[in-house]
């Protein structure tokens, strides 16, 4: 005879007790792109009996049809509501289940994930995130109010027009190489660069004299005309090179007034926000405090951080908004930030830990101001200069990058609190000089064995 066939026992729900319950009435849904099915969790109808689900759907993902949703959940008295997120199909159940008046959570999928072994269909996926939000096991995802999402749209467009910006001036030095012109090797940089677009205007007008296009030099460049002509000589600048680079720089000025139209729009949204304006000296919010005034604007104290521009610091409250009480621990924001390493431990091995995905844009925004802060002579700048003769230079900006946020979301935690630098030398004076000492003799002992070594006073 064979072996007996092991019985495969089937996945299956247990009924909830009523201490396991966090919420009686709540309801979840599964979001699609052009549909989703939402379950309702009630309580029994009679004493003793389960709790009920009730299933509905598939609901359109239009506004009317979701509208309808909220009204039957208004009436049933849920209390909250839990969706997954799924790409960016859950923005207009959200935000129209919210202007309902309705609680509304965004989780994670990864925190929502069916149980292995069951049918997956969409019905039994809402009945699933419904029973895990009554049970107040799902973690709420951080959506910001309205006038930051807003400023969010703002800020993101802005960083998007600079990337185009900065990819017509590549192609453009592209351009300048394909056609033997060895412009980007004889100034800084052709961007924002005044005699580099004098020369590139010249050549578009049909000027191939490099003595000519050197005398068109600007600034301390006009000591370097020898060079800046040698670098011109044997250009094969062409009819075809000539539109194209006419192109590239129509391009570039139109995304530069784009970005400043942005930038005005991105300082009018911010200085709507009641909570992101300063105090002035009679305890009244104003976007610009006068004398004496009892706070500056959020975005004008976090621009105090070194590294930290205006425009960095009002795209960085886009990302983190002004309610800190979302965030209860500056730990909190860092790991939401993506900026805390992550534990990699088996047994007795540790292996390197890796940073979680977290927000990008904030990640982004505070290593841009770690790069910032580097070259200067702060606390910040000694610290990146510190780590990196330990670390490296990429991960000691990510741990400045951390320390930023930080400081950050102290600021915003209190409205009247001010950067204050503590110096360039605060960790040599804060560290314990005779355990320094003691631990530095020690590494002489070993490497000069059987020596006595003191150290005498100077006089």
């Amino acid at each position: 005879m064979g072996h007996a066939r092991a019985r495969r026992v089937p996945a299956r729900i247990v009924e909830d007790e009523e201490y396991q319950l966090r919420h009686e009435r709540v309801a979840g849904i599964d979001v699609a792109k052009a549909s989703a099915v939402a379950c309702t969790r009630l309580p029994a109808g009679r004493d003793g009996g389960r709790r009920r689900s009730k299933v509905t759907g598939p609901v359109p993902a239009t506004v009317p049809a979701i509208m309808g949703l909220a009204w039957q959940l208004l009436a049933d008295g849920v209390e909250l509501v839990s969706m997954e997120s799924t790409s960016d199909y859950w923005r207009v159940w959200y935000f129209t289940l919210e202007a309902a008046g309705l609680r509304v959570q965004l989780v994670s999928s990864s925190a929502a994930r069916q149980l292995a072994g069951r049918p997956k269909t969409d019905a039994l996926d809402a009945q699933w995130i419904a029973r895990l939000c009554e049970m107040g096991l799902l973690r709420p995802s951080f959506v910001p109010p309205a006038e930051i999402r807003a400023l969010r749209q703002w800020t993101r467009a802005r960083l998007q027009l600079v990337r185009d910006r900065t990819a017509e001036w590549q192609r453009l030095e592209k351009l300048l190489e394909d056609a033997l012109v060895k412009l980007s090797s004889a100034v800084s940089g052709l961007a924002g660069h005044k005699t580099a677009r004098a020369v590139i205007e010249a050549l578009i007008a049909g000027d191939r004299d490099p003595a000519r296009l050197a005398d068109l030099a600007m600034g301390p460049l006009r000591g370097r005309r020898a060079g800046l002509a040698q670098a011109l000589e044997g250009m094969a600048f062409g009819a075809h090179h000539a539109w194209l680079a006419r192109m590239h720089l129509d391009r570039a000025d139109a995304l530069d007034r784009q970005v400043a139209a942005i930038d005005d729009e991105i300082e009018a949204c911010l200085d709507a926000i009641p909570a992101a304006q300063g105090i002035d000296g009679d305890g009244a919010r104003a976007p610009g405090p006068g004398p004496g005034a009892a706070a500056l604007p959020a975005a004008e104290r976090l621009a105090e951080v070194p590294g930290v521009s205006l425009m960095l610091a009002r795209a960085i409250i886009a990302e983190t908004g002004l309610d800190m009480t979302r965030f209860p621990t500056a730990r909190h924001l860092v790991s939401w930030a993506g900026l805390s390493p992550v534990a990699q431990q088996s047994g007795p091995r540790h292996r390197k830990s890796k940073k979680g995905q977290g927000d990008g844009y904030l990640r982004r925004y505070c290593t841009q101001a770690a790069n910032g802060a580097a070259p200067t002579d702060t606390f910040l700048g000694d610290r990146v200069r510190r780590l990196t003769r330990r670390l490296g230079g990429s991960r000691a900006r990510c741990a400045v990058a951390r320390s930023i946020l930080v400081i950050i979301w102290h600021l915003l935690s209190d409205p009247g609190a001010r950067f204050t630098d503590l110096g360039p030398g605060w960790h040599a004076r804060s560290t314990d000089t005779s355990r320094r000492t003691r631990s530095l003799l020690a590494q002489l002992r070993a490497l000069h064995p059987g020596s006595d070594i003191t150290i005498t006073p100077a006089a």
